[in-house]
Parts: structure tokens; sequence; C-alpha cells
């Protein structure tokens, strides 16, 4: 299984996400989320295949959005000016991130992890 991992490596999330695919002996392609930001083409085709709404990739907890007073704005932009925000800056991105042929997971969540992983 081709796997890429999205992180910040300070992320208690990632962390344990990190922790969670080696202790189940996963392979994965690990791709730190500030220096190598996704860009607008990967975000498109990573929520196309995640089946989730958008916002679900705007780590809403974190200093650059509150301080960007995205919560307010966010509702009020287009679909295209949100995948360009997103491009700008990979700690506007939900993290972890990982992503497979068929499934992309945003943010931790062991059972979702082992249902896409067949764990």
């Amino acid at each position: 299984m081709n796997l890429l991992f999205l992180q910040y490596p300070t992320c208690s999330t990632c962390k344990k996400a990190k922790k969670w695919l080696d202790e189940n002996k996963i392979s994965y392609r690990d791709r730190p989320i500030k220096e190598q930001n996704p860009s607008q083409e990967e975000l498109r085709a990573w929520h196309k295949k995640s089946g989730l709404p958008l916002k679900r990739f705007f780590n809403t907890s974190g200093a650059v959005y509150r301080e960007a007073g995205l919560k307010d704005k966010l509702p009020s932009m287009t679909v295209e000016e949100q995948f360009r925000l997103l491009a700008t800056d990979g700690m506007l991105v939900k993290r972890p991130l990982l992503i497979g042929e068929d499934f992309v997971l945003v943010g931790f969540k062991e059972d979702e992890w082992k249902e896409a992983l067949k764990i």
C-alpha cells in the first residue's frame, strides 16, 4: 500500500497517529505539512476522494485560523477561494492527513484508520 502521511512534528495528535502507524507496521511516506504545504491541486483531489465537507480540511483550532478570523470569513468564501487559502499555509490544514489510493483520512480517529487500513 502506498500511503502518504502529512503531519506537523510537534502536533500531539500527529505524534499519536505516527506511533500508531509504526506500531501496526504500516509503511508510509512522511511529509511535513508546514515545509511541504499541499498544493491546490492536491487539496482538490484529496477533498473529492475524502467525501468530506471542505471545512473539515481546515485546522479550526489552529492559531493561523483564529488570527485570520476565518470562522466568520469562510461561509462567504467560494470553494475556489477556500482551496487557494488552504494552499497558502500548511498550518491552516487539519492534520494529520493519511492519503491512500482510495481514501483520505483527516485527523486521527483510530477506528476510522483501522477500518480504512483493514486492520
